[in-house]
């Protein structure tokens, strides 16, 4: 029952505050972190064991600090509170590409380029309405598992280890891998990012799948969702990212996917969903619609679930 109380209040407090930017975060804790072990233990682009040591030092970190902070306070309820809802990025992935729609919706093209820029990995210097409202939606979609529903569900698992200390050190052990493969995980850093992008994908590879599913359940349009998620689930060199998206775009009716310029280099990848209609900016919005059911049915899943045990 107290995990359902926490998880609630962890959804609550993220709706009303979502990630103030003042206020010191975890994530930017972490980041600090990853930097101490780069400048301590990296070599060479091409080293991946220097990229091995980075993520495992700082996975041990997160999870160590946020154990020992739990084990001092008991597991306090508002710690534990503080801990979840500092880890979900609910609120903020739509508070992150709310600029890009507003920008949009004024036809600010350039403005609309420069916020997006500042949430995807792609180049955006050239992209057109429907480019940038694609690649706005695929990153909602991604993101819905690595930022909400694999937090919930590493919560749900750590607080079965120990209600004490269990949900913080996975949560933010997992918080910790997600944002190495921000940082490092990119293919411009050659073999050294391959560690942090393989943990990742590990941590996300189950859950990617339960949020696909959660989607085309929650999303509406269930017929074409689960046509378009189980044909088109796997087009991704990412062995996670396609479940979330083609979900998506089975959802919306939309074509998702397709090739993009990272660092200059175009490359290749198929549609997802490619009889869809192409992305407008309106679009947005219907993806942040999807977002909150999907994510609210997994709460409340969870919630039972919680009550039930």
């Amino acid at each position: 029952m107290k995990f359902a109380l926490v998880l609630c209040l962890a959804v609550i407090a993220d709706e009303i505050f979502g990630d103030p930017a003042r206020f010191p975060h975890p994530v930017r804790m972490i980041g600090r972190v990853i930097n101490f072990w780069h400048r301590i233990i990296f070599s060479d682009t091409e080293s991946f064991f220097d990229g091995l040591a980075v993520s495992l030092l700082t996975i041990f970190t997160a999870g160590l600090f946020a154990g020992l902070t739990a084990v001092l306070v008991d597991g306090n309820v508002i710690f534990q509170v503080y801990a979840l809802y500092s880890a979900i990025a609910w609120r903020d992935l739509k508070d992150e590409t709310a600029p890009v729609f507003f920008a949009l919706v004024k036809k600010d093209f350039d403005s609309a380029r420069k916020y997006l820029s500042f949430v995807v990995g792609r180049d955006t210097e050239n992209l057109d309405e429907t480019e940038i409202a694609r690649a706005v939606i695929e990153t909602v979609a991604e993101n819905s598992v690595d930022g909400v529903i694999s937090v919930m569900f590493f919560a749900a698992i750590g607080y079965a280890v120990s209600p004490v200390w269990g949900m913080p050190v996975i949560v933010w052990a997992f918080k910790a891998a997600s944002t190495l493969d921000s940082m490092i995980g990119y293919e411009s850093f050659g073999r050294y990012g391959t560690a942090s992008a393989r943990i990742d994908d590990v941590m996300n590879f189950l859950t990617a799948r339960i949020g696909g599913l959660m989607i085309v359940l929650t999303g509406g349009n269930f017929r074409e969702a689960l046509r378009v998620f189980a044909s088109d689930r796997t087009k991704h060199k990412s062995p996670n990212s396609a479940h979330p998206e083609s979900a998506f775009a089975g959802v919306l009716g939309l074509r998702l996917g397709g090739g993009a310029f990272y660092g200059g280099k175009f490359e290749a990848r198929p549609f997802l969903n490619e009889a869809g209609n192409d992305p407008v900016t309106a679009d947005i919005v219907r993806a942040w619609k999807v977002l909150d059911v999907s994510c609210f049915a997994f709460t409340g899943i969870l919630v039972i679930l919680s009550c039930l045990s």
